[in-house]
């Protein structure tokens, strides 16, 4: 265990170093490709100004020349050279005013190239060119100059000095020309020429100075015993803190029985003992690992801090881990208006809601009635406005969204809405299907209906699908679409009202007077329950075939959902009357040879004296067709 957290603490070291190092590359290339972009304009200018002193030098050299070999008599000649040489004065003037003018534009975007010291510390910056020299090749050639003479062991640091030459101020040590500092160089430090050198020879020296004694061996040495005692507290601390793991590991086990329990509401469990136990497990864990990777961040800038050459990583780190997380917070402030602008429009249009199901659920109580709009339009008619506004609402805060205006978010944007539209299309078409139903109020919870081949009560009525109950408990679920494009039968609608007509035919032979058979019909349907006394039930004689008359006996009735049940009542005092009538039911197709034989009415319905055995033939034309013949005989 402690070689697996030595093994990952280097391991995470060395990520970082290389992560940092990789940082500083990257920034010096950006910090280099702005500088080129933004100073080959201005090289560009003072090229062609330089061009112009070197004349206008040139030119004051030779007017100083005449003026001293004119005699004192040519006053006229004199005063013109004179003039001249103001000229040219005034236009040195103008040229370092135009320059001090350039620079002073170039700095707030030129950044310049540093000169580093042995200690990899930034000793100043170079923003000008000397010559051939662009200031890149003037930081570099600085930087080597300087370590050249931290290597020379016989250095006398007082021996650097400065030297004035014909346009710029040298600093030098014996026969080597550290640097030159130019009339742009002053301007860009906002100092005389001779001054800035002076501060330069300081510098350069005081880092030399430095950095013999930071490199000494004793230093070095003592160094090295600050890194491992660094080292050895952070390890002691990673003992520590496992130790302590080990033992709250062990406490909480000892505990559980008495923390934990089951959290559970009447016969559900939402999360067992053993659940809370792991979940707690990797809380834990994750505070543990935290506590690793806080002493990782303070560990490493300490140790980056001791030696001087990595003195900068340590800054580099702490921007590295602090850089996201200033971000945010900026970004997180950046917000807040747009955020408060966000809840304003959510409150308003939540409260905009309510007050909009109020006043629809008024109107589907009864208690607000609008001419025109049934109370069952309402809640139907709630869900589309509360839809509209929320769409409407979406439509005012999407603007004011983090990341709203990218590119990437409006792609997403568009590829969503484009799987959406396609792979919608069936869903759309019944969701438009279900909202023009309800307007249409074909039927309600609770009708008997009919769509297809399905009968059964209404249960269930949704935007997508309509649900009906079969007699037989069978849930059958149908698409708006085919309800909406199919025919619909309410067996309900007219049953509240006038009631529903129920009817079944029967078939009876021509040997019966239909007056009879009528009346056996009514009073068949007036025996059963739940058929109405009024309007009383009534007869049609539907057609005149070969064999028998077909009566339809029609009822009416208002429980529409207990069709099967009136119905099976109905048929069984049909059944029940005739016999007792004496009236023989043909059905499906009968042809009786009346000779004393025998017929179908049941024995317990008939009189003595029909009660003697005989022949009957009669034919089934069901069974056999209508010319077949079925022959029964009995003893």
């Amino acid at each position: 265990m402690k070689n697996t957290h030595i093994i990952i603490v280097s391991f995470i070291l060395f990520l970082i170093t290389s992560i940092t190092y990789g940082q500083a590359d990257s920034l010096v290339q950006k910090n280099d490709s702005i500088n080129i972009a933004v100073l080959k304009e201005y090289q560009e200018k003072l090229l062609e100004v330089e061009k112009q002193r070197l004349v206008d030098s040139i030119k004051k050299s030779e007017l100083e020349s005449q003026l001293i070999k004119l005699k004192t008599t040519d006053n006229i000649q004199k005063e013109d050279l004179i003039n001249q040489l103001k000229t040219i004065e005034e236009n040195e003037q103008k040229r370092i005013t135009d320059k001090k003018d350039q620079i002073n534009s170039l700095r707030n975007t030129a950044k310049g190239y540093p000169v580093i010291g042995v200690l990899e510390d930034t000793l100043f910056v170079v923003y000008s060119k000397i010559g051939a020299s662009t200031p890149a090749e003037r930081a570099l050639n600085i930087s080597r100059k300087i370590e050249k003479l931290y290597e020379d062991d016989f250095l006398n640091p007082d021996s650097i000095s400065v030297t004035k030459s014909e346009n710029t101020f040298d600093i030098v040590y014996g026969e080597i020309i550290l640097m030159s500092v130019s009339e742009n160089d002053g301007i860009w430090y906002g100092k005389s020429t001779s001054v800035l050198a002076e501060d330069f020879k300081e510098t350069i020296k005081a880092s030399i100075i430095k950095a013999k004694e930071e490199n000494s061996l004793l230093k070095i040495l003592g160094r090295i015993g600050m890194v491992l005692l660094v080292i050895v507290i952070a390890r002691f601390i990673i003992w520590l803190i496992g130790k302590g793991y080990s033992i709250l590991l062990k406490y909480i086990d000892v505990k559980k029985d008495i923390w934990l329990r089951d959290l559970s509401f009447k016969d559900y469990t939402f999360i067992k003992a053993d659940q809370e136990l792991q979940v707690l497990l990797l809380f834990v864990r994750a505070v543990k690992w935290f506590i690793y990777i806080l002493l990782l961040y303070i560990t490493l800038p300490i140790i980056f801090s001791i030696f001087p050459f990595s003195r900068d990583w340590a800054d580099t780190l702490f921007h590295l881990i602090w850089s996201p997380f200033k971000s945010i917070l900026f970004a997180v402030w950046d917000y807040l208006p747009n955020l408060f602008a966000i809840l304003v429009i959510y409150f308003v249009m939540k409260y905009v809601i309510k007050f909009v199901k109020y006043i629809f659920r008024e109107i589907e109580t009864e208690k607000l009635v609008i001419s025109g709009f049934h109370a069952d339009w309402a809640m139907p008619t709630y869900s589309i406005i509360r839809f509209l506004l929320y769409a409407f609402m979406f439509v005012l805060i999407f603007p004011k969204l983090p990341g709203s205006d990218s590119t990437i978010f409006k792609g997403v944007s568009v590829f969503i809405g484009i799987l959406f539209s396609l792979g919608s299309s069936s869903a759309i078409a019944n969701m438009v299907a279900g909202i023009v139903i309800t307007y249409m109020r074909p039927f309600q919870i609770g009708d008997r209906i009919k769509i297809g081949e399905a009968t059964g009560d209404i249960i269930e009525k949704t935007l997508l699908v309509t649900r009906i109950k079969t007699i037989k408990n069978e849930i059958i679920t149908i698409p708006n679409s085919s309800v909406l494009t199919g025919n619909t039968i309410n067996y309900s609608i007219g049953a509240k009202d006038t009631g529903l007509i129920i009817h079944t035919s029967v078939t009876i032979g021509y040997d019966v007077p239909w007056k009879d058979m009528h009346q056996a019909l009514i009073d068949a349907a007036l025996r059963t329950d739940m058929v109405m006394k009024e309007p009383l039930p009534f007869v049609l004689q539907t057609s005149l075939d070969d064999f028998y008359v077909s009566y339809q006996v029609n009822a009416y009735v208002r429980e529409a959902s207990k069709q099967a049940v009136i119905y099976s009542l109905l048929h069984q005092n049909i059944q029940d009357v005739c016999n007792e009538r004496g009236i023989e039911i043909l059905s499906p197709h009968y042809r009786a040879a009346r000779d004393g034989n025998k017929t179908t009415i049941p024995e317990d319905y008939l009189p003595e004296d029909y009660k003697t055995p005989g022949f009957n033939v009669h034919v089934n034309a069901a069974e056999n067709g209508p010319s077949g013949i079925n022959t029964n005989s009995k003893e």
